[in-house]
């Protein structure tokens, strides 16, 4: 059956709110289009996501779902409500397709159990899963020059340590441990008990996460007018995230940490409140 342009992305926003738990509290930030384009970038992320994290999941499936991306990159749709949508957003913001394939390669190296040796394969991991599709939205907002694209880059690692650390937990009962092992060696953690060593490893990969924030604050300065409010919301609220888990004192393995909405919804207001200069300084400090 063919979905009509206006009824994919009406599929992409109750997607992008039904799912996208801290994204779509930027999203209302923007012009409808912009908004919209955002839920289709995120729709797809969602669905490459799920179908390496499904029960069953198999290379298989995310296979047919890279061959339907190459026939809607063409203008060919078939399979998934989304792809006109996707399409229309990869045509009118100029995305380059290749972050997409990136992303699946990435979420497609999760389909097996694994264990992380180095922090230089822990980034390219970051990239492949997060930075790519920070590139991409970089795009919607718009940037005023190319020094924007590695400071996206780091911006993308952050939010992906930061998952790393809050879904500890959860992801070493799928036999995933994305710490890498070269930290757990100098700490000498063996997976997962909360011990001093334990708790020093953590503040210390925190403190790497933190890092990147602080490098990728200059973004905000080159990306559209626009654009700024919702990128710096969804900065703050994964920022706020990490400071979450590091009052929690790395609780990590007793509960999953969250934000709240309410606080999330406090950023947003903050966001629509502020004036550039006051947005720009309460960054990711």
């Amino acid at each position: 059956m063919s979905v009509s342009l206006t009824e994919s992305y009406a599929h992409c926003r109750r997607v992008a709110r039904r799912r996208a738990r801290n994204f779509y509290y930027a999203f209302v930030l923007l012009a409808r289009q912009q908004r919209e384009a955002m839920s289709a970038i995120y729709a797809f992320m969602r669905r490459a996501d799920d179908l390496s994290d499904e029960p069953g999941a198999a290379a298989a499936a995310l296979e047919r779902w890279r061959e339907e991306l190459e026939a809607a990159l063409e203008g060919r749709y078939r399979g998934h409500p989304l792809w006109p949508a996707f399409h229309d957003t990869v045509q009118r913001y100029h995305i380059p397709r290749g972050h997409f394939f990136e992303l699946l390669e990435g979420v497609g190296s999760d389909l097996e159990p694994r264990r992380v040796a180095t922090f230089e394969e822990l980034y390219r991991y970051c990239y492949q899963v997060a930075s790519v599709a920070g590139l991409a939205v970089l795009h919607v907002l718009g940037f005023r020059s190319q020094e924007a694209l590695p400071l996206a880059e780091k911006c993308g690692v952050a939010f992906q340590l930061t998952n790393i650390l809050r879904d500890l937990k959860e992801d070493a009962e799928r036999g995933r441990v994305y710490v890498p092992a070269e930290d757990l060696e100098r700490f000498q953690v063996t997976p997962w008990e909360r011990t001093p060593a334990f708790l020093e490893l953590l503040r210390f990969e925190a403190a790497r996460a933190r890092r990147y924030y602080l490098e990728s604050r200059p973004l905000l300065e080159l990306v559209e007018p626009a654009g700024r409010r919702c990128l710096w919301v969804l900065i703050e609220i994964y920022r706020r995230l990490l400071e979450r888990v590091e009052r929690a004192g790395y609780g990590v393995l007793d509960r999953r940490v969250t934000l709240p909405a309410w606080e999330k919804w406090w950023v947003v207001v903050r966001g629509l409140a502020s004036g550039r200069a006051t947005v720009l300084a309460g960054s990711v400090v």
